[in-house]
């Protein structure tokens, strides 16, 4: 009867949330831990924490999937209390971020340093949109297009295609330019190239590398309307508010915004270094011309200007948007 009472027991330990001690935080992330954003943003984050307060407060990190290996249920998992932090890639349910998505409108930032300093002029909006508290919030750099078929370098190229894009927001930049714009998670969009499910992937240069997408990619076009995807690192409500008043200190002071230029600065970096593994392996590069780029722009246009005009959290996208520009 003990053993058996003592196997119960343990099984309901098992089913807590991970967070049962506040001393230990847990924080999950989809990607594997080789992962350069696990060397920039996690790890030091948790570097920080312990150091902050003494050795009392420390993070578990568990990569891989190993709470849950779906990208876009990395919110829910921390709002269930499965993860207490988790990395989230707001633009896989980019209606319920709105704010966060007008990043990637085009116009706002050239590179993801400045993409991440556009998201922190908006911080203040940006974290009303998460039941959680906001650690770390940075941006990547505006899109490239990946094709295997088709080269494009004019705007009838794009003519029917299917482009994959990152965000729910940035469909409606690939129809304006008469494609097809589909959202899916970049764990599978290397694969959904090699067998056609897609035409084009629209995508930050960034993850040339970290996802192989110069094997099935044979053309990059190095323009595509957009600016950069946003990221954050968040924190369970519940259990910041079980904190004691000095934990939630430390938490915060490990989270400053060192953590998130750190993870902007990594973008940047890998971006340059997509392109030269493309170049590399013999992808072929296409600059669009100004004109070109230009005709690309007056079709966006239209779309603009009604983005800006829509309504969100109060205020309007173009209100949003100026205030990433630092208008």
């Amino acid at each position: 009867m003990m053993k058996h009472t003592a196997l119960i027991a343990g099984a309901a330990l098992a089913l807590m949330p991970l967070a049962s001690q506040a001393e230990e935080l847990s924080l999950a992330y989809w990607m594997g831990p080789g992962h350069p954003m696990n060397a920039a943003v996690f790890t030091p984050f948790a570097e920080n924490l312990a150091e902050v307060s003494g050795g009392e407060m420390t993070v578990e990190l568990f990569p891989g999937g190993a709470l849950n290996g779906s990208p876009p249920a990395q919110y829910g998992i921390m709002l269930d209390g499965v993860a207490d932090i988790a990395f989230v890639i707001p633009g896989y349910t980019g209606d319920v971020f709105p704010m966060t998505g007008v990043i990637t409108y085009p116009g706002i930032c050239e590179n993801a340093t400045a993409c991440t300093e556009s998201l922190w002029r908006a911080r203040d909006l940006i974290e009303t949109e998460y039941d959680a508290v906001l650690l770390a919030l940075w941006g990547n750099n505006p899109p490239v297009l990946i094709t295997r078929d088709t080269p494009v370098r004019t705007l009838e190229d794009l003519e029917g295609m299917v482009i994959r894009v990152t965000s729910t927001q940035d469909v409606a930049f690939a129809d304006a330019l008469g494609a097809s714009g589909v959202t899916q998670p970049v764990n599978v969009i290397n694969q959904n190239l090699t067998n056609g499910v897609v035409d084009a992937i629209a995508i930050g240069p960034s993850a040339i590398g970290s996802f192989n997408l110069h094997e099935p990619g044979n053309y990059i076009t190095t323009y595509f309307p957009g600016s950069g995807s946003a990221f954050v690192l968040l924190l369970n409500r519940d259990v910041f508010d079980s904190l004691s008043e000095e934990q939630q200190g430390w938490v915060l002071e490990a989270a400053d915004r060192s953590i998130s230029e750190a993870g902007g600065a990594f973008y940047d970096r890998a971006a340059a270094r997509g392109l030269e593994i493309a170049r590399e392996a013999g992808v072929e590069i296409i600059d669009l011309t100004p004109e070109e780029r230009a005709r690309w722009d007056e079709m966006m246009a239209p779309l603009m200007e009604e983005l800006r005009a829509q309504e969100m959290g109060g205020t309007t996208a173009g209100a949003v948007m100026d205030i990433m520009i630092g208008e």
